[in-house]
């Protein structure tokens, strides 16, 4: 709550018969040359201005801000909610509760933790593809979703009776950012404070990179770590750097036969060429008018493809029109238009703001792509399909079997919720592909086949394993929806099939699909060619897409063949769509289909026909190819405003299995201790209400010794669960069997499985250790410092009072931004990390977690200095932030051990300390943001 007003700007906005109080932006100098983005972060601090953590310096540097200057000024930005999906949200609400026991410890009212911003959380991460291809396929995968994760299930209904201002959309509902645009975003906000009405704009973060996909309704917002978000509910500010913004000016229009995929191909590969890793991305121009919503949403998802925090576009009468579609108030929408105009937030497409760089595309160059096939700017031209595929198949067909073995077992089969942010995912996966040393052959391995004793059918490289039309980029958006329904009739009225190894699945963003597909009569023709629908979900894109038929897979695996998948998602990372597929295709709905229809990625559209009709003529691409105007008519004549009133009505009430499960009451949690889902955490043990005060680290040994972009999929669990590891052999030990295990995401609710998976990649480089990959290290406790679990040799560590460090390189914790690689880090004992540069979310992580983030000297590493891992390390200097001082630098000293090769001299420096900002130095002597923020609850 704002308590100073430096400007002048509270004022009165009257709609209607309503009366809002707002903070005017116009009473700050320069407001009217900002981009729409900076304009709403301007709003912001007007409205949480203190005098502390915002300062009018502050709003006056937002006012005075240069396009071309690097990001230097901080600020604090309050977002309006906080969005989350099941699997990261889990850990979020666990903490809440565990907090709300430690408050009842120290004295204090467990009623008082509760979200301080509103929090909505959306579950549609768990549901498996498991059955494709039959009409009972859906049920039967729910069915099986609730049995994998009722306990979840059970927590999360307690919380949403439990807390004030946190709602639940069970499953089987949508995917979280299709309704988040169809439902849960008001682009104006309002809440009452002092007894008035507040209206300001609509700003979230999200536990899911993809949450930019509000970003097309005008509503500004971004994906962040599970602590940011639980920091963001508990009412702490996000702290960050004015950034740069891009201006990406679109003109033109859309021709015949592109989708919006490809559009949003286009764009991703521009931008990730241009470089806007950090920025803001904002598209305006006479182009931006003819631009659909959903066609907006569809590129605002891809923002994280794209590299940029957050890709924006104006309020303008397109907003307005899609309100009242997906059934807004009237009232609602009549404020969001006197809102945004009375902010100079409504587009004009006359005035240009200033912006720190420049782009433009002409709609009418784009062509039919596809992406893959390993990232989503790997853009293709879809006439270059074929000859790219007989290239990039060079990189696969001799891939290292005993390679796939693992990714099969390991981390890469990703059932979570967010893989890697592209600019880190070549030296995020390293692959290994081992290659003999003369040319690799693609040699055909031809393999005959037969599923269920039906006729046998011929395996080779390039065969479409998964076609799947799944992920909120593409299935909130009717005109690729229903130009693949269309095209789907137009097949099978030409007698068209799928191909039988191909695994069709439909995953739709929100029921609203359904009841288009059903009204446009274009549901039967969709399942004519395989494509019954398999959950509400995120499904393939996350890598829930479920095992193929068991011979398929065993011939895929013995014969080593590169098959592929196809689907209309927005990350095609290697590993993460299945386990059996190396290669994987982003493309349009249509598209998906059309390759489900050939069977093969070494297939070409313009000369190889799809196959005979009943005549015995050869059918290709174009004679099946749903015309524009058509897809538009059925568009307009299959949609409506009802279908969406109707299908929200009850969003937050769930199905029958959601209402009848066994719930838990009261306002502390019951935990049950024999739960491997969820467990309370041990973040308050022995917590008091006086801080104890921070001193410097002695005699640490270090856990790993890391080389460069060492990323959050490195560090943090994710995928599936190895029988032989830490973590499984724990699930084994408390009764579950190796198919019940679940992935790691399932279990984030339970720190005992999490601390086991952190640093368990199969793909991380220890090196203190040669030549061995996974989540292995010296334990230095034993005599002959033997090679050990990271988890087990932490234990010993920590049976002997041992602190621990990381050594890491340059870009430590880039990729998605994951609470668990924070957490897992300090819960095994790890005091500091020193690296020679961090990625921005994952140092302030650390803080959050009580781990201090440290850097090398300028120019040095590990390397340099002569550091090998077997020192005992000690950093002094740390007392100084007792005195609510933050020191520009700790004092390391590295002392030979017995471990240390025979000569081996101390090695000391000054570590830069990247404790930036006074509440990050509260955060850690506090010992954490949860411990700073319980203690200023009570």
């Amino acid at each position: 709550m704002s308590t100073v007003n430096s400007f002048g700007s509270k004022d009165t906005l009257t709609v209607g018969s309503a009366d809002y109080e707002v903070f005017r932006i116009d009473k700050v100098a320069g407001y009217e040359k900002l981009p729409f983005s900076l304009k709403v972060l301007l709003e912001n601090l007007l409205r949480t201005e203190d005098g502390k953590n915002v300062t009018k310096s502050q709003i006056e540097s937002l006012g005075s801000w240069v396009p071309s200057a690097d990001p230097d000024t901080e600020i604090q930005f309050t977002p309006a909610r906080v969005v989350m999906q099941d699997f990261t949200g889990v850990p979020c609400i666990v903490d809440l509760a565990t907090m709300r026991e430690a408050v009842a410890e120290l004295g204090g009212d467990p009623t008082k933790i509760n979200p301080l911003a509103p929090a909505e959380l959306v579950i549609d991460h768990s549901v498996i593809a498991d059955l494709f291809g039959s009409e009972n396929a859906l049920e039967r995968n729910v069915e099986l979703e609730y049995q994998r994760n009722g306990e979840r299930y059970q927590f999360l209904r307690w919380g949403q009776t439990a807390f004030d201002d946190f709602k639940v959309v069970p499953p089987g509902t949508g995917i979280v950012h299709q309704v988040n645009i169809e439902h849960l975003a008001r682009v104006t906000y309002t809440r009452e404070v002092d007894g008035k009405t507040r209206a300001f704009p609509d700003t979230l973060v999200g536990t899911d990179s993809h949450t930019t996909m509000v970003n097309g309704l005008g509503v500004l917002g971004w994906g962040v770590g599970g602590i940011e978000a639980e920091a963001a509910m508990l009412g702490q500010p996000v702290s960050m750097l004015i950034p740069k913004v891009v201006g990406f000016k679109l003109n033109g229009e859309i021709p015949a036969g592109v989708t919006a995929t490809d559009v949003v191909l286009t764009i991703t590969q521009m931008l990730r060429q241009h470089g806007v890793v950090g920025k803001f991305v904002e598209f305006y121009g006479e182009g931006v008018g003819a631009v659909p919503l959903a066609n907006r949403a569809t590129i605002g998802n891809m923002s994280p493809e794209f590299g940029s925090t957050a890709a924006m576009f104006p309020v303008d009468d397109v907003t307005l029109d899609y309100l009242r579609l997906t059934g807004r108030s009237e009232e609602q929408v009549q404020l969001v238009e006197a809102y945004a105009k009375l902010q100079s937030l409504w587009h004009d497409p006359s005035v240009e703001p200033n912006y720190s760089e420049y782009l433009e595309l002409d709609l009418a160059t784009v062509v039919p792509s596809i992406a893959g096939p390993k990232r989503p700017q790997d853009r293709i031209e879809l006439t270059s399909a074929k000859s790219q595929f007989e290239i990039d198949l060079n990189n696969y067909a001799s891939m290292d079997h005993s390679k796939v073995d693992a990714a099969v077992e390991g981390t890469f089969p990703a059932s979570d919720p967010v893989g890697l942010t592209p600019q880190d995912e070549d030296s995020a996966h390293e692959r290994s592909h081992t290659h003999s040393s003369h040319a690799p052959s693609t040699a055909s391995q031809p393999t005959s086949v037969s599923v269920d004793g039906g006729d046998p059918f011929t395996l080779d490289h390039g065969a479409v394993a998964i076609a799947a039309i799944t992920s909120c980029t593409n299935t909130s958006n009717p005109s690729v929806m229903l130009a693949a329904g269309l095209l789907a009739r137009n097949a099978a009225a030409k007698g068209l099939k799928s191909k039988p190894w191909v695994k069709t699945t439909l995953a739709p963003g929100s029921k609203v699909v359904t009841d288009y597909y059903a009204k446009s009569g274009l549901d039967e023709s969709l399942e004519a060619l395989g494509f019954y629908t398999v959950g509400y979900g995120c499904t393939t894109c996350i890598g829930n897409s479920g095992p193929l038929e068991d011979e398929i897979s065993a011939a895929i695996n013995e014969n080593d063949l590169a098959v592929t998948a196809v689907l209309s998602g927005n990350r095609n990372f290697e590993g993460r769509i299945n386990p059996d597929v190396k290669m994987n295709y982003l493309a349009s709905p249509p598209l998906v289909i059309a390759y489900a229809l050939a069977g093969s990625m070494n297939f070409d559209f313009d000369t190889d026909a799809l196959g005979q009709d009943q005549d015995g003529n050869d059918v290709f691409l174009k004679d099946i190819w749903p015309d524009a105007a058509e897809v538009q008519a059925t568009i307009d004549s299959s949609i409506d405003r009802d279908m969406f009133t109707h299908e929200y009505a009850g969003v937050f009430d769930g199905d029958e299995r959601w209402q009848n499960l066994p719930t838990p009451t009261g306002s502390t949690f019951e935990w049950d201790d024999e739960s491997t889902y969820v467990r309370k955490p041990p973040y308050f043990e022995g917590m008091t209400m006086e801080i104890t005060p921070v001193s410097s680290i002695s005699g640490a040994r270090v856990l790993a010794k890391l080389g460069d972009s060492v990323t959050t999929d490195h560090i943090s669990p994710a995928g599936s669960i190895k029988g032989d590891s830490p973590a499984g052999i724990y699930l084994a030990e408390h009764g579950i069997d190796r198919k019940d295990f679940n992935s790691y995401g399932s279990r984030r609710g339970n720190h005992e499985v999490m601390i086991r998976g952190t640093f368990a990649n199969i793909r991380l480089k220890n090196q203190l250790l040669d030549g061995v990959e996974g989540g292995y290290t010296r334990d230095f406790t034993t005599p002959d410092a033997a090679q050990s679990f990271i988890y087990d040799a932490a234990q010993n560590y920590a049976a002997q009072e041992t602190p621990l460090v990381v050594l890491g390189g340059k870009e430590y914790g880039s990729g998605s931004s994951r609470d668990w690689a924070a957490k897992g880090t300090s819960l095994l004992g790890v005091k500091a990390v020193i690296c020679e540069s961090f990625e921005r979310i994952h140092r302030s992580n650390l803080i959050g977690m009580g781990v201090l983030p440290l850097q090398f000297p300028e120019g040095q590493s590990w390397e340099t200095l002569g550091l090998d891992g077997t020192e005992s390390i000690s950093i002094t200097g740390v007392e100084e932030l007792n005195d609510d001082r933050i020191p520009s630098t700790l004092h390391v000293v590295a002392e030979p051990t017995a471990h240390s090769p025979e000569g081996k001299a101390t090695i000391e420096f000054d570590a830069k300390l990247r404790i930036d900002t006074p509440g990050e130095a509260d955060y850690y002597r506090n010992g954490g943001i949860l411990q700073y923020v319980l203690r200023s609850l009570v």
